[in-house]
């Protein structure tokens, strides 16, 4: 699999350093550059984007700062001349810290880190017992069925879980839920939106139809989403 990657440094040297790197590792696919947090929000609207390579210590938002007041972002590897804040990228749930001057094979073995991680991911059984899940919510513990949450939707630091017959606000970011949530049953199809592929009605235009409500694709994911949608389920002539 294909892993499509950004670099965010505000040194030169340091992105093109990294942009070589990555055009000699064959499952890394660079998507873009941005020498500041507040440009590679555009990349990241853009682009389904899997790995992000972050620097630290950049001008008016630092890469630290990026991860706490982002709610949705991609797996982090770090990539930093100052090792005193591998402890903080760490609690912020970053991959791997790599410290400037860092050599290919180190670059690598990062690397990877993330294709093993997504490759996990990929082959988790769809179905493997697990039924259900807990969140918190108002105070209570809720259960909550895979099978009857249509959608989650990202609100500011939380989400809401939709289900047929409710819908829960819960202190989570919808790259955590993501993250935990059944893959081949629950597609990301926005970047503020998960939607449950088994209860999708049909698709019209830029819509999903998921019977008693209706998600948007987004228009940089739809091809994408289209495609993982229908895999090999699309009868043809």
């Amino acid at each position: 699999m294909k892993l499509n990657c950004i670099i965010v440094d505000d040194e030169p040297v340091a992105r093109k350093l990294l942009e070589e790197y990555i055009q000699d590792v064959d499952f890394l696919e660079l998507k873009g550059k941005a020498e500041n947090p507040l440009k590679a929000n555009t990349l990241l609207d853009n682009n389904e984007i899997n790995l992000m390579f972050l620097d630290i210590n950049m001008p008016r938002l630092s890469g630290i700062e990026f991860l706490r007041t982002s709610r949705v972002l991609p797996l982090t590897i770090m990539t930093t001349a100052y090792a005193e804040y591998a402890v903080e990228g760490f609690e912020l749930d970053v991959l791997d810290y790599l410290v400037k001057p860092f050599s290919f094979e180190r670059f690598l073995k990062a690397a990877n880190k993330a294709k093993e991680y997504f490759e996990l991911k990929k082959k988790q059984p769809e179905d493997s017992g697990n039924k259900y899940f807990f969140v918190k919510c108002d105070g209570k513990i809720e259960k909550i069925f895979y099978d009857e949450l249509l959608y989650v939707e990202a609100m500011l630091n939380y989400v809401i879980l939709h289900t047929e017959t409710r819908k829960m606000i819960v202190y989570l970011t919808i790259k955590g839920i993501s993250e935990q949530l059944p893959l081949g049953k629950f597609l990301k199809v926005h970047k503020s939106y998960i939607v449950n592929t088994s209860k999708i009605k049909n698709i019209e235009g830029n819509e999903i139809n998921l019977g008693s409500a209706k998600v948007t694709i987004s228009q940089n994911l739809h091809d994408t989403v289209i495609k993982e949608i229908l895999k090999d389920k699309m009868l043809k002539r």
